[in-house]
């Protein structure tokens, strides 16, 4: 008998056109039940703990979230009998908080910037807090948890090793870095020609730039992820969120894929002519969540303009996508912070 957390797509492949590429391929992590790449890292991080008998009837697991994680941890709690509390903040959109608290998790929203400009700081602050005054509760770590990359290194990456043996590139988007370490050491030994691309936000510190304001969750990150190491990595793509929206919008209207901002941020980052990937070359991007909890945000005219002005909003009609490629994507030329 198949619990929830027992239904995983993971060999779900579609090809995109309209970008110069003869064989690149999305591979779409949305499947999931809980529509997104992160089912894969809740299971990977609640099994962790359960395996070491350290989850019990009073225990409350607690995690920091800017959304999708949130809900796959929600799903999987529901499914155990586990209680789950999730730390978000004002990036975090409606949808993903109205389906945790569906699932019966407990939400709490940090609201003070940390010394960044992010809310990453301030939402771990407030579960070290929790965690040393209530001994129930239980800090999953999604960012210093060997078990993240190790569930992707068992499942993610093997999965697009088994559908493509002779690739190319995989371009992977970095956030807690869990699915691209996991990535780079299972093809470091089952696939070493594959050359890894990683791809991140502009204002996030992960490959070691400036930080900066974020309105897009997902990607990117205020604090430098402890499990992340940047030396078998081919390239580092930084990609304006201007372009993340376009990305996403373009992808819906030429290809029917309703990408989220992960996905719009990833594509982005390895079209762009700047990265020199060759057209002929097999590309896999991995694509860790689809558009429906974006339609308030990326999909909205009134919040683009909002955020990035009306001349952005009037630009997305107008302008084509080579210009947002050619424009607000980069390698990162600097020396990533290994810590």
């Amino acid at each position: 008998m198949n619990f929830i957390s027992h239904i995983v797509g993971d060999s779900n492949f579609v090809r995109l056109k309209g970008l110069g590429f003869e064989n690149l391929h999305l591979k779409l992590e949305s499947c999931n039940p809980a529509g997104s790449i992160k089912m894969k890292t809740a299971i990977g991080l609640i099994d962790a703990y359960a395996e070491r008998r350290l989850i019990h009837k009073d225990t409350v697991l607690i995690e920091s979230s800017s959304g999708n994680l949130g809900v796959a941890l929600a799903m999987i709690c529901a499914e155990r009998g586990y209680r789950f509390c999730c730390v978000v903040d004002p990036n975090t959109n409606l949808h993903n908080i109205k389906m945790m608290e569906a699932f019966g998790a407990q939400i709490v929203i940090v609201t003070e910037r940390d010394d960044n400009d992010g809310y990453l700081g301030t939402r771990i602050r407030y579960i070290r807090d929790t965690v040393a005054r209530d001994p129930r509760y239980l800090w999953l770590n999604q960012y210093s948890n060997p078990a993240n990359a190790r569930t992707h290194e068992l499942t993610t990456a093997r999965s697009i090793h088994i559908a493509f043996p002779a690739l190319d590139y995989l371009v992977v988007g970095a956030g807690t870095t869990g699915t691209l370490m996991g990535c780079v050491q299972y093809f470091r030994k089952h696939s070493p020609r594959t050359k890894i691309i990683a791809v991140d936000s502009t204002g996030s510190v992960t490959f070691g730039q400036a930080p900066g304001k974020r309105f897009i969750p997902g990607l990117g990150s205020s604090q430098m992820p402890p499990i992340f190491r940047a030396n078998h990595l081919h390239k580092q793509q930084v990609v304006d969120e201007r372009a993340t929206v376009a990305m996403c919008r373009w992808l819906a209207k030429s290809n029917g894929v309703l990408a989220g901002g992960s996905t719009g941020t990833v594509v982005a980052g390895l079209a762009a002519p700047s990265l020199g990937i060759p057209k002929d070359a097999v590309v896999v991007a991995i694509s860790p969540d689809a558009g429906e909890r974006y339609l308030e945000t990326i999909y909205n005219d009134e919040w683009v303009m909002q955020k990035f002005g009306r001349a952005e909003l009037a630009a997305l009609s107008s302008q084509p996508i080579s210009r947002y490629l050619k424009n607000y994507v980069h390698t990162f030329e600097g020396e990533a912070l290994n810590v």
